[in-house]
């Protein structure tokens, strides 16, 4: 039987071993987020963005929710939920799509992007939809969730006026 001195001896090396696998297996099982670029990230959503800008311009409604989370987006406007994903098209469809003058133009600007996890961002803008009739101007509150490697609108409040605002004459 070896003498007490060497028992605590040939433990050591045991423990560090242990506390090694151990140590090794938690970080092994830790998730580990890709490195891409806060910078990058905000380009990838600002393109969803020009993307959808341009398919309504051109009346492409498709194109348009091709930005948004399908099937279960979260949309908000005039203090009520759509209907996900095909009711918001649909509701598109039905109010915007009876003509170019309908539809208006679009434009997304002063658009504030911040990177809030690997596969979430905070995106706030204002927009404006010009047409002759009814014009809008607002806000567009966005979570944005990357789902299979693509940006997506997963909730979308909208807060609108048919007057433009104050800072519009001046041109910010």
């Amino acid at each position: 039987m070896p003498t007490p001195h060497l028992r605590h001896t040939c433990r050591l090396p045991a423990i560090a071993l242990g506390l090694t696998l151990v140590l090794a297996s938690a970080m092994a099982a830790a998730p580990v987020a890709p490195s891409v670029a806060p910078e990058v990230e905000k380009a990838a959503i600002l393109a969803v963005i020009q993307r959808m800008q341009d398919a309504w311009n051109r009346g492409d409604f498709r194109g348009y929710m091709e930005g948004f989370k399908n099937p279960d987006v979260v949309f908000v406007s005039g203090g009520r939920f759509q209907d996900g994903w095909q009711g918001t098209l649909e509701h598109y469809i039905r109010d915007y799509g009876s003509s170019a003058e309908a539809r208006g133009q679009l434009r997304f600007y002063d658009i504030r992007i911040e990177i809030l996890a690997p596969d979430a961002a905070q995106l706030i803008s204002r927009y404006e939809l010009l047409r002759p009739q009814h014009p809008q101007y607002g806000i567009n509150t966005r979570l944005m969730r990357k789902v299979g490697g693509r940006w997506v609108i997963a909730l979308n409040h909208v807060s609108s006026s048919e007057t433009p605002p104050a800072d519009a004459a001046s041109g910010h």
